[in-house]
């Protein structure tokens, strides 16, 4: 089914971007499964149906074509789908366990502390540039064993590949190819450098980690670290700034959550469902399949989208009300099924850190006067969000 007035529910605007709900519920109540825009992919917008997409990949994988984003292979284990997934999940799920994340707490406090003094004295400060960005970016790094004076070049390989700029398909297609030639030539050496002179760090126990008795190939470390400087370097940026963005615009919402730190896990959780960065992932179709009454042929690509699906009445009570005390929150904000995120107990240990530390310092602040926070579409981040305190 197709929505007559396409333009208002073309959830890529910059205006979805910074204000994605009513957009997005658009386009779950009017086209839950069909084309959103025309000869666009079939979105999937109602919780109930993305969920069944996540559930089964033998109908919806994450088998994608290589190099849609500029990668040589499938990522790992990001675009494989079980049996085969299910062997790197083994591996990997353990070193992003909850029970490690937490005992990184002492150090994430420090760095998200440190970040504060820097600028807590001016009373301003650009909340992307200043926080949302070093902050995460220092926490991978010191996670992976990577040099510190090599964060700008990471976030600039991760911009070329998640935002490339250009005038043409052809010149963003060249942006994003060479930023990916980058991080398996970046990538590749430091990997050489660790096998001989291993540590203790991430990136040191990959190359030692034994898979069904065998050492992971150079391949399978490469597209094991493509896929974590896509999604360690960005997605928790992104997350932060909308936080933020939302509690300066809602200082009643703000207030509540500084008067209780015990709202502090709910408050994250929420606000992952409410302002859900990555908005839409895709999949593709394995065989011709009807869905709801559209059908679609083996090939085609379906987008599953997240942010819909989050604000959907069918699965939370009062939906379109942000409720820090929400006590049941099974959002997709992480995606689910045999791909949920490898990172979200990371993510979740970083962000409530992040706001804990923060309002510890700076627990009143409001956007400047006169200014507009910007934000980017697809994977949503604030890339301007300039604040204001005493």
């Amino acid at each position: 089914m197709e929505d007559e007035s396409n333009d208002s529910i073309n959830f890529f605007s910059p205006e979805a971007a910074s204000c994605p709900q009513p957009v997005l519920n658009r386009l779950r109540d009017r086209c839950p499964v069909g084309q959103a825009i025309p000869g666009g992919s079939v979105c999937v917008s109602r919780y109930e149906d993305v969920m069944f997409a996540l559930r089964n990949p033998q109908i919806f994988t994450s088998e994608l074509p290589a190099g849609l984003i500029g990668n040589k292979r499938s990522l790992i284990p990001l675009q494989i789908d079980p049996p085969r997934q299910t062997r790197y999940r083994k591996l990997l799920d353990p070193i992003f366990s909850r029970k490690r994340m937490v005992a990184l707490e002492p150090d994430f406090r420090a760095l998200a502390g440190d970040l504060v003094d820097r600028f807590v004295d001016k009373g301003e400060c650009e909340f992307n540039e200043d926080f949302a960005v070093p902050y995460p970016s220092t926490v991978f790094a010191r996670l992976m064993g990577l040099p510190m004076d090599d964060i700008d070049t990471f976030l600039e390989i991760k911009d070329g590949i998640i935002r490339p700029t250009g005038d043409t398909a052809e010149e963003i297609a060249a942006v994003r190819a060479a930023a990916s030639d980058r991080v398996y030539e970046y990538m590749g050496e430091m990997f050489d450098e660790r096998m001989s002179h291993p540590r203790e760090d991430l990136m040191s126990h990959l190359v030692t980690a034994e898979l069904d008795g065998q050492k992971l190939t150079r391949e399978e470390l490469l597209d094991i670290s493509f896929l974590m400087i896509i999604a360690g370097l960005d997605t928790v940026t992104a997350t932060l700034g909308c936080s933020v963005a939302y509690l300066a615009e809602h200082p009643d919402r703000r207030r509540a959550l500084v008067g209780d730190p015990a709202l502090l896990e709910t408050t994250v959780e929420e606000l992952l469902r409410w302002e859900t960065p990555v908005v839409q992932i895709v999949r593709m179709l394995t065989q011709d399949y009807e869905f709801h009454g559209v059908s679609m042929r083996k090939g085609d690509i379906v987008t599953l989208v997240l942010g819909a699906a989050n604000l959907d009445e069918a699965q939370f009570e009062d939906a379109g009300v942000v409720d820090f005390g929400r006590e049941v929150n099974k959002h997709l904000a992480f995606g689910g099924g045999a791909h949920r995120c490898l990172g979200s107990h990371l993510a979740r240990q970083e962000l409530m850190i992040a706001l804990d530390e923060f309002h510890r310092r700076i627990p009143d602040y409001a956007i400047k006067p006169g200014e507009t926070p910007v934000y980017t579409p697809a994977i949503r981040e604030v890339k301007y969000l300039p604040l204001v305190f005493d």
